[in-house]
């Protein structure tokens, strides 16, 4: 089963969704920004993907980064807890099979959990 964090207004995020599915994967949708995740999902995640640097996480371009005063290299718990609080800030699509993780981007790195 694959918990794919989906934005149903971002056209990656669509599409990696559509690629899982057409490969016959089960997927659970969590629109996570309705059903945000807390701290300890999110530092969960990170390690599911590999431990990347946290700002790899985020949506760094995003507005609301900028408008938070953040930047790449605040610690990692700044950055998780912003994440946290803000849910906009996490980059999307993620999704998560058992113990890894994967960035739709590009969108065929969604395949590696399959």
């Amino acid at each position: 089963m694959i918990e794919y964090w989906h934005n149903p207004r971002c056209s990656k995020s669509r599409a990696g969704l559509a690629l899982l599915e057409e490969r016959g994967a089960d997927v659970t949708v969590r629109k996570y920004l309705e059903d945000s995740p807390d701290l300890a999902t999110l530092i969960a995640t990170r390690v599911a993907l590999g431990n990347p640097a946290v700002s790899e996480m985020m949506r760094t371009k995003d507005a609301i980064f900028k408008e938070l005063g953040l930047s790449k290299t605040d610690a990692d718990d700044a950055l998780l807890t912003a994440m946290a609080k803000h849910p906009a800030l996490i980059e999307r699509p993620i999704a998560i099979n058992g113990d890894r993780a994967r960035i739709g981007r590009p969108t065929e790195a969604l395949l590696e959990l399959l």
